[in-house]
This record gives C-alpha cells, structure tokens and sequence, in this order.
C-alpha cells in the first residue's frame, strides 16, 4: 500500500511537470539576422558610358574639317532633287535628330516615305542602320536617302556638279578628300560629323555616374522592371546603347503591309521583322515602331505587356508581361529617365 501511494504521488508530480513544460512562457527565438540589402539595382551596374571609344572605320578616319563639312551637308538642302529636303529635314535636333511627331517623313516634292525616321543619338554604335539592318555602316547608309525617289532623290553625277559648282564646296571637298565632290566623299563627310552625335547626359547616366538623387523613385522602380525577367526589357533593348541591333518581329501586326527584312533578304521567316531601336532620348522621338502607328511611349509599353497580335514570326520574347498599370506608369518614368536634355541644343551639332 505505501508503495502504491508512492506510484500515484510520483505520477502527480511528473504529470504537473508536463503541464509546466507546455504552458510557461518559453523565451521567444532570437530574430533571425537580416540578411544584407542587395544592390539597388544589381542588373544596372553603374558604368561611365560617356567613356566609349567611337569606333571608326580605317578608310573614313574623323579629322575636323571632315566632321565640319559634314555638318554643313547634313543641314543644307540643296543635296535635295528640288533643292527643299536636307538631312535635317527628317532628322531634327530637338527631337533627337528624329522627325518631330511626323510617323513617316516628307521628302522632295512632298512624297511621303513609309517608315519612321530614326533618332541618330548615338548612332556611330550601331551595327546595322535602316529598320530592316540592310547597311552595315553609316557610310553606305547615307547614300540610301540622298538616291532615293521618295526622299532627296539625287542621282550621283548631278549630286557631284551641284556640289563642285558651290565655290565653298569645292574647297572644302578638296581639301578634305583632295577631290571635287562626288556621291562617296559627300556619304563619308556626313557620317564622319553623325559619329559626333553623342548622348551620355540623361538623367539615368548621371544616376550610373554615382548621382543617386538623379532619378525618381518611380524611374528607380521602373529601372527595376525593366531589368528584370518580368519586365523583360533588357534582352533587346541591351547594353549602354539600350539596343541588340538585331531584327525582331514584336507582333504589332498579324498581317505586316510593310514586310521588313524579307524585303532584303526573301525569307517567309523575316517577314515583319525590323530592327530593335535605341532607347536613349526615346521621349523625345515620337511616334513609335517602324510605322510610327504607336502614339505614346505608355501605349508603346501597353502593347509590349498585352503581347502584341496573333503572328507566325512573332519574337520568343514576346508574351503578354502581366505588369500592373502602376507598374506601366514606372517603366515610362524610367523611358523618360533616358532623356538627355543638353542633347537637341548642343551648339556642335546644330546647324553651322
């Protein structure tokens, strides 16, 4: 019997110890160490683009008076059949040398063209020029407007005695090429003073350059997105230049009236394909895409974040995104961060 009431007493006790166990306040774990905050913005390292080395070709090299007589050509209008459509016409420096709200430019005899014309900042980067990429180097590209119907509409032999009739002309050219004008020496000056049209000051180069107050928290945000695989704007819109240079169908049409790169190349595969643009002063360079059709720079990311329409050549890239409309407006305020406003009023690339 005494040892039963021991049992009992020490089932009492181990039973309180239980209850004490689960019902005492137990010291709450120490918070876990918060981890380091990433980057601000990992995929944007800061870099000075402005420290880019132009690259030139070896038989154009850049000397001043080159770049000067190029300058000259690009704003002068008597290149032009009719004598009324210069360079400048459709490549204006206060829209980042980009036609000025017009979808397709005006050329001689008021002949419309059918694509946009597009912005030159920085255009001395680019590996391929026309929408479609059909011209490797700025030297070939500038003889395409100043030959064709819709646009300047010279032919090179009437080009050459205009030219060398003009007694200032026909001292520049000699003494930068040491031969009266022709076609060629006309196309090399004005691309010699297009690799001058430099643009590193917008306000997302100054934010590389260590300015953290340089942006707005909404262009910060929209950096973000942008950056990133659900903004997935960064795989054509790459690098400092915010362009891959390739061809891409972004199905802003199911059936393309202008064919693209199929027009070069015959392929079924590159119908609808143009050329991805730069995205440097892209505020300034409305309207957008090939055509000009889209208005807006929001309407421009609208497009991209419902997916474009139904086509067979349509990009890989190319899905609706899901992005909210607060997250639309951020993209546009980082778009406009890209603007650089000292650009369109540089007295070196304004008229001479």
């Amino acid at each position: 019997m005494q040892g039963w009431r021991v049992g009992w007493l020490g089932l009492l006790l181990l039973g309180a110890g239980l209850l004490a166990f689960y019902f005492w306040p137990r010291p709450k774990p120490a918070a876990a160490q918060a981890e380091p905050a990433p980057a601000a913005h990992p995929t944007s390292p800061r870099i000075l683009f402005a420290e880019r080395t132009v690259p030139v070709p070896d038989d154009n090299p850049q000397t001043p008076a080159k770049v000067e007589l190029g300058q000259r050509l690009f704003y002068d209008p008597r290149l032009s059949k009719d004598g009324k459509v210069a360079c400048a016409s459709c490549h204006k420096p206060e829209f980042a040398f980009s036609d000025g709200g017009k979808p397709v430019s005006t050329g001689i005899f008021g002949r419309q063209g059918s694509r946009n014309a597009p912005s030159l900042t920085n255009v001395a980067f680019r590996r391929h020029l026309f929408w479609e990429g059909r011209s490797p180097r700025l030297e070939l590209q500038a003889v395409g407007p100043l030959t064709a119907h819709d646009e300047m509409g010279m032919e090179p032999e009437e080009l050459a005695q205009r030219l060398g009739a003009i007694p200032e002309y026909a001292k520049a050219f000699q003494e930068v090429f040491g031969e009266p004008p022709t076609l060629k020496t006309t196309a090399y000056a004005i691309a010699a003073f297009e690799r001058t049209l430099l643009s590193y000051n917008s306000p997302f180069d100054r934010y590389q350059a260590g300015d953290d107050k340089a942006m707005s928290e909404a262009a910060l945000r929209g950096m973000e997105i942008f950056f990133s695989e659900k903004g997935d704007c960064f795989h054509c819109h790459v690098g400092p230049e915010f362009t891959d240079d390739e061809p891409r169908n972004t199905a802003l049409y199911t059936v393309y009236k202008d064919i693209g790169l199929a027009r070069a190349t015959g392929r079924d595969e590159d119908v609808g394909k143009f050329k991805t643009p730069t995205l440097r002063n892209v505020a300034l360079t409305a309207p957008y895409m090939h055509d000009g059709s889209i208005q807006t720079l929001r309407e421009a990311v609208q497009h991209y974040n419902q997916g474009g329409q139904p086509n067979l050549n349509a990009d890989a890239l190319i899905r609706p995104l899901g992005l909210t409309e607060a997250e639309v407006d951020d993209l546009v305020a980082f778009l406009r961060s890209l603007t650089d406003e000292s650009f369109g009023t540089n007295p070196a690339f304004l008229p001479p």
